[in-house]
């Protein structure tokens, strides 16, 4: 039998109902053999947590400790940044935004777009039959695509979309698509109106470059049903002079959805980062004269500051003071660095911030006074953001080195509080089987070769199913014990059950957890009985 036999939970303690859920998962747990909780709950926030949450807490590490189930905090996410946000937003990594143009009018100076850009018949008035002017393509005009001039949010027309998961059972695909000229390190917002009726597949926005790179997963969560709402979301046009804009179902079942007043603009100082590793340069046109902000100009803030919202929101102006060399009328160029969200508001925080270090320590030992953990878990999955900055790019190293190096720091950190912690991560950023790897997400550099820079007596959650040999072959190599993350949400339990014959044939490996992201637990006792029938 392996010695971790675990269960996956996440609840916020904000309800009495959170805690009875744990503790009814808790004894399940118990009941069939399990003896370990890996429980997301924002453990790195104690400072932050009411009495009443920590009440639960303890009442939860009663129940763990009377059925013989082991807590393991999971912390210190770089790429899940919620906790670190809620110390200070400003912490996220950012993108650059280079002598972006702005123009003085009295006493304040706006961004004006340079070029100017748009999006060609955004409003979708001109068309021939189903054809839209303007457009590389739209999925199958008059059999998936159509023009339509009964239900529109602006003008006269918008674009409907329906029948493609008949017509294209194989990819569902229902898009419009137009490539736009773009200035490089510039950033961007797209917005959209978009009505569905009982659409079977997601909505989504793709900015997508020539080579394919997405520069904006978005996912803005449309209801399967709903009148106009209106879609926004932004993005840094990085080294790129064009884009093309996507916006439509992929992999779309059933129902149909409209598309109206497609838009594209410049955007400014919204979600404007002010930390010492994003500086911000306001120049004359020409780069002669750096002005200086306090003299020139007022401190530069976002108050509306929100990475996890997007640019949701109007910029902050550059506000002139009385005597700034900065006069009415002039053109300025104004470089910074703005956060950016991926997916559902998913936003990194940097790894090279001194303050980020500092928050998890001082969390890690209001943690260690509240639960004295023996063993934890780094929640470092998934990270998509990172060396852009001048506080990664001052370091002179890879991405695979700030990340190795951010690993070790939360390692000693937690040992600060228990030198013989045991501590567990998550595979997929050491994993050269999965995301180990450049050209991730929006990434600048490349974590390949990460797993030679952390600490050799992590252990390593790998949870990539499909690639579940290979991934516990490589770390088991490299001398790491392992942890299989299985189940994931399914109907039955052929994925523990994958996983437990992989595990059987790895050297160094210590167990199984039941992990879920859907809540999803009617399968736990009949998990825990199949593990504990388990022999090494």
């Amino acid at each position: 039998m392996y010695s971790d036999r675990w269960v996956y939970v996440s609840r916020g303690l904000g309800r009495d109902e959170d805690m009875s859920q744990i503790i009814e998962i808790v004894k399940t747990s118990s009941e069939h053999g399990l003896n370990g909780m890996v429980l997301s709950a924002g453990l790195d926030r104690i400072s932050l947590k009411s009495p009443d949450r920590l009440r639960r807490l303890q009442e939860v590490k009663r129940v763990c400790q009377e059925n013989n189930v082991e807590i393991i905090p999971i912390i210190f996410s770089a790429g899940y940044g919620g906790s670190i946000l809620s110390h200070n937003r400003n912490l996220a990594a950012g993108l650059p935004v280079q002598d972006a143009l702005f123009v003085v009018d009295g006493n304040e100076a706006h961004l004006v777009a340079d070029p100017l850009v748009e999006v060609v018949n955004g409003g979708f008035e001109e068309f021939t039959d189903n054809h839209f002017k303007g457009y590389r393509f739209h999925d199958k005009p008059g059999q998936i695509s159509f023009v339509d001039q009964e239900t529109v949010k602006e003008g006269r027309t918008s674009l409907r979309f329906e029948h493609f998961g008949e017509v294209d059972p194989e990819h569902g695909h229902a898009r419009v698509m137009q490539e736009v000229a773009v200035h490089p390190r510039r950033y961007y917002r797209v917005t959209c109106w978009v009505k569905t009726d009982g659409l079977q597949g997601k909505f989504r926005i793709q900015i997508l470059t020539e080579n394919s790179r997405a520069l904006a997963p978005y996912d803005p969560g449309i209801p399967d049903t709903t009148d106009w709402r209106k879609v926004t979301m932004a993005f840094n046009s990085l080294e790129y002079d064009h884009v093309k804009i996507y916006a439509g179902a992929w992999g779309g079942k059933a129902g149909r959805f409209w598309l109206d007043d497609l838009r594209i603009e410049e955007m400014g100082l919204v979600n404007v980062l002010r930390r010492p590793g994003t500086p911000l340069t306001v120049a004359s046109e020409g780069g002669e004269i750096i002005y200086q902000e306090g003299k020139d100009y007022e401190r530069i803030e976002d108050a509306k500051l929100n990475p996890s919202r997007g640019a949701d929101h109007d910029p902050p102006p550059i506000r002139i003071l009385s005597d700034s060399r900065i006069k009415d009328g002039q053109r300025l160029r104004v470089s910074f660095y703005h956060s950016v969200a991926v997916n559902r508001g998913q936003v990194t925080v940097c790894m090279s911030e001194p303050e980020v270090y500092d928050i998890w320590r001082k969390e890690a030992k209001l943690l260690h006074e509240q639960l004295q953990p023996q063993k934890y878990f780094l929640g470092m999955d998934e990270i998509r953001a990172g060396g852009s900055c001048a506080a990664c790019k001052s370091r002179d190293m890879s991405m695979a080195e700030i990340l190795g190096d951010c690993i070790t720091k939360q390692v000693e950190i937690l040992r600060e509080n228990n030198p013989k912690a045991e501590i567990y991560i998550w595979s997929d950023m050491l994993d050269t089987n999965h995301n180990a790897r450049g050209g991730y997400y929006l990434v600048e550099g490349d974590f390949s070769g990460s797993w030679e820079h952390v600490p050799e007596d992590l252990i390593i959650a790998c949870w990539y199913h499909k690639k579940r040999k290979e991934s516990l072959k490589f770390f088991s190599d490299l001398g790491f014990q392992t942890l299989a993350g299985a189940y994931y949400d399914g109907d039955t339990l052929d994925n523990p059950r994958d996983w437990l014959e992989s595990l059987d044939q790895t050297p160094g490996a210590r167990g199984i957890m039941y992990t879920t992201w859907q809540r999803k637990y009617a399968l736990l006792g009949d998990f825990g009985d199949l593990v504990t029938q388990q022999t090494d």
